[in-house]
């Protein structure tokens, strides 16, 4: 388990802002249809509020990992021989026939910043335990109002219309199921695989969303002007 949880620590921490997707139809959908159940928890409230308040209660946390990340880019800088900003194996493999002082240092920062990582992490994880508890239930209710035969993921489909993606339905019931969540873990406990593999699910999901907001906020390229 200790395993799991260190593949965790390598997806990047980022508190839940609201996520840029767009919204699907809604109709009355019968017979066959399509959920995410990713997107579905990371549009819930529930979700959102825990990140936010891992975000406040962690922050000291998060502005010690900013620095020492800052620290630790400065160390593999010094092993990036060729001053391209990209610390390749054949570089690293240098330093340590070198037996450069340096590796030490960057696994000493590695060292502290998951330890830093380690009881935000587990309390997100903790959050989207309690959320997923209520997934199940949340989409029969959906099926079930909805009178629908199968749901199915949306990679299994070669097309789709709008209204027969059902993940905004189950998102709705969920934030009736469970509004909110506990962000405290109870003491010794350890995420099971599905979480662990749902919340890296969830992590990326935060970045690429963050990354979209961002290019939208960029401004546009000054056009040349006319002659």
């Amino acid at each position: 388990m200790k395993s799991l949880l260190k593949t965790a620590l390598t997806v990047l921490a980022v508190s839940a802002a609201p996520l840029a997707f767009g919204s699907v139809a809604t109709a009355q959908v019968s017979g066959i249809a399509t959920a995410n159940p990713t997107i579905a928890i990371a549009k819930s409230k529930a979700f959102s509020t825990a990140y936010s308040q891992i975000g406040t209660q962690y922050k000291s946390s998060f502005d010690q990992i900013d620095a020492r990340n800052k620290t630790l880019n400065g160390l593999r800088a010094q092993l990036d021989t060729d001053n391209n900003k990209q610390l390749t194996q054949e570089e690293l493999d240098a330093a340590v026939k070198a037996k450069s002082p340096v590796l030490q240092s960057i696994q000493t920062e590695e060292n502290e910043i998951q330890k830093l990582q380690t009881p935000a992490i587990k309390a997100q994880m903790f959050a989207i335990q309690e959320i997923f508890k209520e997934y199940s239930n949340a989409q029969q209710q959906v099926v079930t109002n909805k009178k629908i035969a199968v749901i199915l993921s949306p990679d299994a489909f070669l097309y789709a219309p709008p209204q027969t993606d059902v993940t905004d339905d189950i998102t709705a019931v969920l934030d009736t199921r469970v509004p909110s969540v506990s962000i405290t873990p109870p003491a010794n406990w350890q995420p099971q695989r599905n979480i662990v593999s749902l919340h890296q699910q969830l992590q990326q999901l935060l970045v690429a969303s963050a990354r979209n907001q961002a290019a939208q906020q960029q401004p546009a390229a000054a056009q040349p002007a006319s002659r």
